[in-house]
């Protein structure tokens, strides 16, 4: 599956239409470059669960931000994995954990931890256009 942001003016939507697409998964994996947008996306999807009152942004220096729905008072795990230097960082902070909890988990960077990913995770690739710097979110189910 394809989201398409052609530019910010339609992320809120685009936010939108991946949340009608995240079923009763949990773990998604964002994969992209520096630059990418994954925490753009990630802070829309945010408000659009509801997130108003939590100010959202990278979690670069956390590692892990926990966030509740405003209207559903659910949790939601946002996790920015780059500045962990192994898996064993990401054990001790108990990532596993997160995952296993039922709430859900958006994952910058989670290439550093892939070995401690749920078989269930949603991969979610973000690709930028150079031309046009429209983003396309592919999202690769689990089988």
């Amino acid at each position: 599956m394809e989201i398409q942001i052609s530019n910010l003016d339609n992320i809120g939507q685009a936010a939108r239409d991946f949340m009608a697409a995240m079923g009763d998964y949990t773990v998604f994996a964002f994969y992209g470059g520096m630059g990418a947008g994954k925490t753009t996306f990630i802070n829309a999807l945010c408000r659009e669960l509801g997130v108003e009152t939590d100010p959202t942004g990278s979690p670069s220096f956390a590692i892990i931000n926990e966030y509740r729905s405003d209207t559903t008072a659910e949790l939601i795990y946002h996790f920015d994995c780059y500045r962990l230097e192994n898996e064993a960082e990401a054990v001790d902070l108990g990532a596993e954990d997160y995952f296993d909890c039922g709430a859900v988990c958006l994952i910058e960077w989670p290439e550093r931890i892939e070995n401690l990913l749920p078989d269930d995770t949603v991969r979610v690739d973000v690709v930028v256009d150079e031309e046009t710097l429209s983003r396309t979110l592919r999202l690769t189910f689990p089988e």
